[in-house]
């Protein structure tokens, strides 16, 4: 499947919120759907699902105008929506039938969610009883239990431990492999980074950068490289080097024009340097993330 969001606009009053939203998705690889919080989201996301309507703008589904209503959807949004004094399996085979599923199959797919995620022994009990994370997890399993096609998860890992966020990111590999179309949205990058093939960045309403995040980052990395060696920092622009940056995986550095990564290697054996280090760098999504948002406001974030 490939969705396609084009020139989506939406505002409220008089402000316009989303500036023309467009990207793609494709079932097989995560897209990460990312900004910091305010930049328009969860506004997309609703107008995806339906719950708003853009001011105009198309959705697409495989070359056909896409209706929510029309598919197998698993939304889980930011907010929380279940029922703090029911039991959990029984409001689970609740939204299931509400999503089409016959009762035996819903309680079926009901029980072994609690089981993946390791609530089994609170399936008689009410929502109200469990920690933040714990609800959290129901709360995913309600996205899931219909075996939708189609998944969107907005910030899903809120509340989550770090264990049971190894848990939500090994469901999310999975679905993928099963070739569902998966959105994930959030302004948490290090999660994201861990797994998502495809991004789409948003600030304040407009898309400033989307793609495959791999080559993304090799693009924002380009031309520089990660030095840890023994020689000091005070002698590598002798050997011609700058230095950019320190982070605790070694020393950033970008080589003098003209000099190859292969003389500049020479060098540094020449010098007597002990290298342990000497690679291509590629920044982090929230380095590449800060450097597009200041180019974008006119600033020189690195």
């Amino acid at each position: 499947m490939r969705l396609e969001l084009k020139d989506i606009k939406k505002s409220f009053g008089d402000k316009e919120i989303l500036h023309g939203i467009t990207f793609e998705v494709e079932s097989g690889r995560a897209m990460g759907f990312l900004g910091r919080n305010g930049a328009g989201k969860t506004t997309t996301i609703r107008c995806l699902m339906d719950v708003f309507k853009p001011d105009s703008g198309h959705f697409v589904l495989d070359g056909r105008p896409f209706r929510a209503r029309d598919h197998r959807i698993g939304y889980l949004p930011e907010e929380r929506g279940l029922y703090a004094k029911e039991e959990l399996v029984h409001q689970l085979v609740y939204f299931a039938q509400l999503r089409g599923m016959e009762k035996a199959a819903a309680k079926q797919s009901a029980k072994y969610w609690l089981s993946r995620v390791d609530l089994s022994e609170f399936e008689n009990k009410r929502l109200e009883i469990l920690s933040k994370g714990n609800q959290q997890k129901v709360q995913i399993i309600q996205a899931l239990i219909h075996d939708p096609d189609i998944i969107i998860l907005d910030e899903p890992f809120s509340g989550l431990d770090p264990v049971n966020s190894q848990v939500l990111k090994d469901i999310v590999r999975e679905k993928v492999a099963q070739n569902k179309l998966v959105i994930f949205c959030s302004h948490q990058m290090g999660y994201v980074e861990e797994f998502c093939d495809d991004i789409a960045l948003i600030d304040q309403g407009t898309i400033i950068l989307e793609g495959d995040l791999s080559q993304i980052k090799r693009r924002h990395g380009r031309g520089k490289y990660r030095l840890i060696s023994s020689i000091p920092e005070t002698e590598l622009a002798t050997l011609g080097a700058h230095v950019l940056s320190h982070e605790r995986n070694g020393t950033v550095i970008e080589l003098c024009e003209g000099l190859t990564k292969d003389a500049f290697l020479r060098r540094l054996l020449d010098h007597g340097s002990d290298i342990q280090i000497f690679a291509e760098y590629q920044p982090s999504l929230t380095q590449v993330f800060i450097h597009e948002v200041g180019e974008k406001n006119g600033g020189d974030h690195e």
